[in-house]
């Protein structure tokens, strides 16, 4: 795979991750403006374009958290493209079928095409996971935020109160659980990057 460039409006992802509000104001200064006109003009209102906003900086966020996201391509391009596939997304799933996509406002760039379909998809992965996760019972669920949280397995038992021996077999088992859950889940298949 070749060495893709980092966009300058890698500071942007940064800023959020950073939690500089100074950029995320940036960000809802300079873009948001043109995410909701194209909603206002797709069956949506000023409402439910700041819920598609705020949703889609989450997504981001937690994306450059998880998996270290490194922008490629203009952020405008990849952030709009974002909140025009949630809004369409949304409007699929609520059965309305008047959509009008305005093609000039969509982006033809590829890294943004191609960094949007990774978020889309990390974002979907995030959702099964956390419904699956919301299935397991009580103690794995303890035990897996736990571990989420701590570390050292060490203290994981100590903070549960139950011996590493323990805590060490019943995450091996409900991890297994869970990745099989998840892996059963009908939209799994679809999932696979």
């Amino acid at each position: 795979m070749s060495q893709k460039i980092i966009h300058e409006d890698q500071k942007y992802i940064d800023g959020l991750v950073q939690n500089n509000p100074f950029i995320i104001q940036s960000i809802y200064d300079t873009f948001a403006p043109k995410v909701i006109n194209y909603i206002k003009m797709n069956s949506g209102n000023e409402s439910h374009a700041q819920d598609v906003i705020q949703e889609t900086i989450i997504t981001i966020y937690n994306q450059a958290i998880e998996k270290d996201l490194k922008l490629t391509c203009p952020f405008d391009a990849y952030f709009f493209l974002l909140c025009k596939r949630k809004w369409l997304n949304q409007l699929k799933k609520i059965g309305n079928k008047e959509v009008t996509i305005n093609e000039e406002v969509l982006s033809k760039d590829d890294d943004a095409q191609e960094l949007a379909f990774e978020t889309t998809l990390f974002e979907q992965q995030h959702e099964l996971f956390t419904e699956m996760f919301q299935k397991l019972g009580k103690a794995c669920k303890d035990i897996l935020k736990a571990t989420f949280k701590i570390k050292s397995m060490e203290e994981v038992a100590e903070s549960l109160g139950v011996s590493y021996a323990y805590a060490r077999k019943k995450k091996s088992l409900c991890i297994g659980k869970l990745s099989k859950m998840v892996q059963e889940a009908p939209r799994f298949n679809n999932l696979k990057s």
